[in-house]
């Protein structure tokens, strides 16, 4: 009993159905030939001539023995039923076409003629009872599907997309026995597919059809199958969507649609970045490998939203090192952990420290000389920095001046600082610390490239870090090469403080959403489009440009928010209300890109642009600075008096007007 027990349980569950396959195949040829005679005999088996049944008896077990070896080179005992496929019943007839033809040529050699009918007949009945069962338990689990889809409470599904994509959503939906959803119609907007039918489904109409035929066809869900979309289009249609009650979603990335790797499991939620109405920006990955790989690079802020973003696509394009620099250690050290997971090889350096320190600055740029530095270190909260202006001045302002100091004394060669549409026509203290920022590295290029970054005051705390080393801080001023640049663009979503998350939150509350203002309005990007941004204006800097992203039209919030609602499944208004609390201090209505001063001029990407420097007196500006680090430490109460004293576009008193 012992013996027979651990046998079983060598025998998998596949060789045990294999066995029974062959017995049952075994069988079949046998039949397949005899019934070929009898019904030959008008169904009498005394009709039989003799000579026949001789010939059949003693050549049908060994024909059958022989078949079976030949069908296990075919691997016809090695498939799975519950995926049995047109690849099979294609291997099924190669198979009993083989056997068959060497059937009629050793029979016919060794024991003389048989009627023709018996040879053909034969192949014909051994063919399809060797099918039949392959492809039965698939076929019995389709009835199953069926009866469980059309019987009891499934969802009823809307596909958008009348192409193989679409078909290989119904063909998941129709086979997949977990699934407990089933397709009522198809939308196309090609006039030429309506009216006609995918497997017994009808294509109903275009996407001005959606509202009647989700009404029509008591639709519950609504699956968007077109990857090859334009962001136009797909906008379009997911806001005609999201004025349902339909749950929706989307397919995955379009490189799994050309390798044929859809199913419905794999499809994603829409989300809110969809309706945003645009293309992802499409950076040329080989310009930023050229760039970055074999390079030192180092990221300040590394563990916050763009930072740590910013790592991770650093690390994929193999630099010698990565440098990253933070504040905060909970989140710094989680990016480390994450990149030493995904890159083992990876050389990693994590420091901890603040960019107001220039001691700590010096030591790092030191100790690991770094090629290229991506400055994300900020404050970028701007109701916050509204109450504590003199902490956004220190960190933003003073210490992109401190960190730009410590990469030009240390021989970096790019350094890209992270801006802010915010840093426009500022109305907040955030806004114009960035804009501080930008003219800071706008007056480091300017005087490197004149000769003269000797006049760069150094702005530290510590008189050794200052310009007191003589004739070795000239030399060193004297071959400055560092070329400083700056990226603008506007919200990010899904970053640290951003509204989507915010939002998210309040709606598993079951609200209400808080917006500002019904008519304030934002230019929106995701995470990995300011990266890509960022990555490119490394590469195609010469030294003194802003870059501005083309982010399209500004997105109302209030429309983020009620779109955000409806995707989430409720109504606007109704399960989740919307509240207008008012601005925010420091906040206005309108952001904007670029400043009227300043003119555009292309990149190699069309929706890259560079911003034409505003001409400001650079002397005066950094002798400015002095006074302004002074009294920003000092905790000054007329810091947005300086400020705007220095920054000419700031306008603190236009806040929430457009």
């Amino acid at each position: 009993m012992a013996v027979f027990s651990s046998l079983k349980k060598k025998i998998k569950h596949w060789q045990i159905i294999a066995i029974c396959l062959i017995i049952c195949d075994f069988v079949t040829i046998h039949f397949s030939y005899f019934v070929t005679l009898w019904i030959r005999s008008d169904f009498l088996f005394s009709q039989i001539p003799r000579f026949y049944l001789d010939k059949y008896t003693k050549f049908i077990t060994l024909y059958a023995v022989a078949s079976i070896v030949i069908f296990v080179f075919f691997r016809l005992y090695r498939s799975m039923w519950r995926f049995a496929s047109f690849g099979l019943i294609v291997r099924t007839i190669v198979a009993s076409t083989t056997v068959s033809l060497l059937h009629f040529i050793i029979m016919t050699v060794l024991l003389g003629d048989m009627p023709y009918l018996y040879f053909f007949g034969g192949f014909i009945v051994q063919t399809v009872l060797l099918i039949v069962p392959r492809f039965s338990f698939r076929f019995l689990l389709f009835l199953k599907g069926r009866a469980k889809k059309f019987g009891g409470n499934t969802g009823r599904v809307m596909i958008i997309g009348a192409g193989e994509a679409g078909r290989m959503i119904l063909r998941d939906l129709n086979t997949a026995e977990q699934l407990n959803d089933r397709a009522v119609c198809f939308i196309d907007d090609n006039p030429n597919k309506w009216g006609r039918f995918i497997e017994g489904v009808p294509i109903v109409g275009g996407r001005d059809d959606i509202f009647l035929n989700v009404k029509k066809y008591n639709v519950t869900k609504i699956f968007l199958a077109i990857p090859t979309a334009k962001a136009k289009d797909r906008k379009e249609i997911l806001g005609i969507c999201a004025e349902t009650d339909c749950e929706i979603k989307q397919l995955p990335a379009l490189y799994q649609f050309a390798l044929g790797q859809i199913t419905v499991k794999q499809m994603k939620d829409v989300a809110i970045e969809d309706l945003l109405g645009r293309d992802q920006i499409k950076t040329d990955l080989k310009e930023v490998f050229d760039f970055i790989n074999g390079k030192v690079v180092m990221v300040t802020g590394g563990g916050g939203s763009i930072g740590s973003e910013l790592c991770r696509q650093i690390a994929a394009h193999e630099p010698k090192m990565l440098i990253i620099f933070d504040i905060y250690e909970n989140s710094t050290y989680s990016i480390q952990l994450e990149l030493q997971n995904k890159y083992p090889a990876l050389d990693l350096k994590v420091m901890i420290g603040s960019v107001r320190d220039s001691r700590r600055l010096n030591e790092v740029f030191s100790a690991y000389r770094p090629q290229i530095v991506y400055h994300a270190a900020a404050h970028k909260h701007v109701p916050l920095m509204e109450y504590s202006p003199n902490e956004a001045i220190k960190n933003n302002s003073i210490g992109t001046f401190k960190t730009a100091y410590a990469a030009m004394l240390h021989g970096c060669e790019r350094f890209v600082l992270i801006s802010t549409d915010k840093a426009v026509n500022p109305t907040n203290i955030m806004g114009a610390s960035k804009r501080l920022c930008e003219m800071i590295i706008q007056s480091f290029d300017a005087k490197i490239k004149e000769g003269n970054a000797s006049q760069i005051p150094s702005l530290s705390l510590h008189p050794e870090l200052g310009n007191s080393d003589g004739e070795a801080m000239d030399r060193t001023f004297k071959n400055a090469k560092t070329q400083f640049v700056a990226v603008r663009f506007g919200n990010v979503l899904g970053s640290n403080g951003s509204v989507i998350p915010i939002f998210k939150k309040q709606i598993e509350r079951g609200g209400p959403v808080t917006v500002t203002h019904p008519d304030i309005v934002r230019y929106f990007m995701t995470i990995e489009e300011a990266v890509s941004l960022v990555l490119l204006a490394g590469t195609y800097a010469s030294g003194g440009e802003i870059f501005v992203l083309d982010m399209g039209s500004p997105v109302k919030i209030d429309t983020l928010a009620r779109n955000l609602i409806k995707l989430s499944g409720y109504k606007p208004d109704e399960d989740i209300k919307i509240v207008y609390s008012g601005l925010r201090p420091g906040e206005k209505l309108y952001e904007e890109k670029l400043m009227a001063e300043e003119g555009l001029k292309k990149t190699a990407n069309d929706l890259i642009h560079i911003g034409q420097p505003i001409p400001f007196e650079t002397d005066r500006f950094l002798k400015q600075l002095t006074g302004l680090m002074k009294a920003a430490y000092g905790n000054s109460e007329e810091i947005r008096k300086i400020v705007k004293d220095i920054v000419p576009t700031y306008h603190p008193e236009n806040a929430g007007r457009s």
